[in-house]
């Protein structure tokens, strides 16, 4: 699906669209704004790139990124669900991980983890391994990944 397709179903449905990104650094916002008409379903955009931003913006807790890391799915679902608590958007969709250069053992270059919160509903969250794809190629993939994830939402949605 497109992103105007995406943005035309989320209108017709009277949804409105937060995201809340790390890595991706607002591409995801940026994707969405891109096509003209946007201001219709497009609430706000919050890039959180430090561990600070993602508490003082949307209220993530301090004890789970202690616990996990803030690449975490359980990060990603505060992420996703802080967007929605702190906008007038009925969904959202949320992106951390590593991009590269680097990562560790346990958390690899290319790991992206992500939620997706509607209102009304449990919150998804997921992991992908991109793998050490390079910086852009990684950003890249998980910006079109949360962008499918908020089109696979938009069914879910009644």
């Amino acid at each position: 699906m497109t992103v105007a397709a995406l943005l035309d179903r989320a209108k017709a449905q009277g949804v409105m669209i937060a995201t809340a990104e790390s890595c991706t650094g607002g591409m995801v916002a940026a994707a969405l704004t891109d096509i003209p008409g946007s201001s219709a379903v497009v609430d706000r955009g919050f890039v959180t790139y430090t561990n600070a931003a993602k508490q003082q913006m949307l209220g993530v807790q301090a004890a789970t990124l202690d616990a996990h890391g803030a690449v975490s799915e359980q990060v990603a679902r505060e992420m996703a669900e802080g967007a929605l608590h702190h906008s007038n958007a009925q969904l959202a969709v949320s992106v951390t991980g590593i991009a590269g250069p680097g990562g560790s053992e346990f958390k690899p270059e290319g790991r992206v983890c992500f939620g997706i919160a509607a209102t009304g509903q449990l919150t998804q969250t997921q992991t992908i391994e991109f793998g050490a794809l390079g910086r852009d190629a990684v950003r890249l993939a998980a910006r079109d990944h949360a962008l499918n994830l908020l089109s696979d939402a938009l069914s879910n949605i009644a």
